[in-house]
């Protein structure tokens, strides 16, 4: 048996960005998704605990240490520039694995969205 179980999270990061001419996505700051093990073209969940919105998308990286945080495409419309998020991405592993594994998660400053 297989389970999906949250691989990695990112805790509430602000938009920096809301670009809706882009083709879609959501840029990150690279260190970021470092910490998160998130790699590029990954599939993430975007939670916005400003209006309640949840989508998904595909991450890029953006610039290391520059906080960057936006969504691009369709999903710009969705957010504004300061909106709180939360950032998931899940894998799919087997029942025994998965009551073992331990997931990324991510507190940035939540100001910056820089790492601590």
């Amino acid at each position: 048996m297989q389970v999906e179980v949250v691989k990695s999270k990112i805790h509430r990061v602000k938009v920096t960005g809301a670009d809706l001419n882009y083709i879609g996505s959501i840029t990150i700051d690279e260190d970021l998704m470092d910490a998160a093990n998130i790699i590029r073209g990954e599939k993430v969940q975007i939670v916005n605990n400003n209006n309640g919105e949840r989508l998904e998308t595909y991450a890029i990286p953006g610039p290391r240490g520059s906080g960057e945080l936006t969504l691009n495409g369709a999903a710009a419309r969705k957010v504004a520039v300061g909106d709180v998020l939360i950032l998931i991405t899940y894998a799919w592993m087997g029942i025994e694995e998965a009551k073992s594994f331990n997931p990324a998660l991510v507190f940035p400053n939540e100001e910056t969205n820089r790492l601590n």
